[in-house]
């Protein structure tokens, strides 16, 4: 071990290793944050998908099995303002499959929910005190950030783009996730959507690299290209941590770099997944998806009754670009395996 020279992510989180297992949400499970942290890694709970009960039993539930260092990830978007007229746009385009499914394309279909960061939950992190809380799609606003600020938590971001690094520091956090294209799940962008990540050179505080990062070749790449810290996703939904469809599973065992594609439909934002039949027909990206996060309220149906089958043509299987380098092991194994000399 020991294949970096640059400790100030080590020093600044209180871990062994420079290595942060990815918040996913839907996929990461308490056991996967405990396992991560445990090898000496940061492991992250994402919350955009958790009630704040659910939040708060599986800190506990993290909190009475680790004493190490973990990361609580919030997503800091603004929720869109109600858009019939798009909405039906939506719904239009969906209608033939719903009525392929036997599915009534005018009944009401569930609200599509990611949360982002606000009060109640600004609360939790003041009574559960993670050491690292981050945040995807920018920063909340000022008085919540301060609060984060005020229970001792390093604060960390996700950019895409040289101006969201330098608006992330100039707001104070101390460290930025450069996010590269290869990534899986949702892009990070916030102030707009380019997508150049030349970041290291442009900030002076610690960058933790993402995206296109399986293996330990791709972790010594980031760290000679001046990263000080590695985050890695999609290799964690190869441990038995993950909490991943079957379908999903086997999707991403035969991944390769060019099956997998940017697209908003599930969502109304961009992500990197592997292509599927919707995305196939009607995207990856399209203009007709409704905002953030909007999108995934009228494919619900459609995912109830393909999933039960074992299909997975409506269902998003977020992966980065780099899925065929991953390795089925556990997530503790897989932490330290990041950094092992070969």
């Amino acid at each position: 071990m020991g294949n970096w020279q640059d400790n100030r992510i080590i020093d600044l989180f209180g871990v062994e290793l420079p290595i942060i297992q990815a918040p996913m949400a839907g996929a990461t499970t308490p056991e996967m944050v405990i396992a991560a942290s445990e090898a000496g890694g940061l492991g992250s709970l994402p919350a955009a998908l958790l009630t704040i009960e659910q939040t708060k039993a599986a800190l506990d539930q993290i909190r009475s099995a680790t004493s190490k260092p973990i990361n609580v990830n919030f997503f800091a978007h603004a929720n869109p303002a109600v858009d019939p007229v798009a909405q039906m746009k939506w719904r239009t385009a969906l209608a033939p499959y719903y009525v392929e499914l036997g599915l009534d394309p005018g009944a009401p279909v569930p609200a599509a929910g990611r949360a982002p960061f606000d009060n109640d939950y600004c609360t939790v992190v003041e009574s559960h005190r993670p050491e690292v809380v981050s945040f995807h799609f920018g920063l909340p606003g000022a008085d919540l950030l301060e609060r984060v600020r005020r229970t001792g938590a390093k604060i960390i971001a996700a950019a895409t783009t040289v101006a969201e690094a330098r608006w992330l520091v100039d707001r104070g956090v101390d460290a930025v996730i450069a996010m590269g294209l290869e990534a899986g799940g949702h892009r990070g962008n916030f102030l707009d959507d380019d997508m150049i990540t030349q970041i290291v050179d442009a900030v002076s505080v610690p960058v933790i690299a993402t995206g296109g990062i399986s293996d330990r070749r791709g972790v010594r790449a980031a760290f000679v290209l001046g990263a000080s810290a590695v985050q890695v996703g999609t290799a964690y939904l190869f441990t038995p941590e993950a909490k991943v469809t079957t379908f999903h599973r086997e999707a991403l065992k035969s991944a390769r770099d060019d099956n997998t594609a940017l697209t908003n439909i599930f969502t109304g934002r961009p992500a990197r997944g592997i292509v599927n039949r919707i995305m196939r027909e009607i995207g990856p990206l399209s203009d007709t998806a409704p905002a953030f996060p909007t999108a995934g309220g009228a494919l619900t149906p459609l995912r109830a009754v393909t999933e039960r089958d074992g299909r997975s043509d409506f269902s998003n299987m977020w992966a980065g670009q780099a899925a065929s380098l991953a390795r089925e092991m556990s997530a503790a194994a897989l932490t330290r395996y990041l950094v092992e000399a070969e």
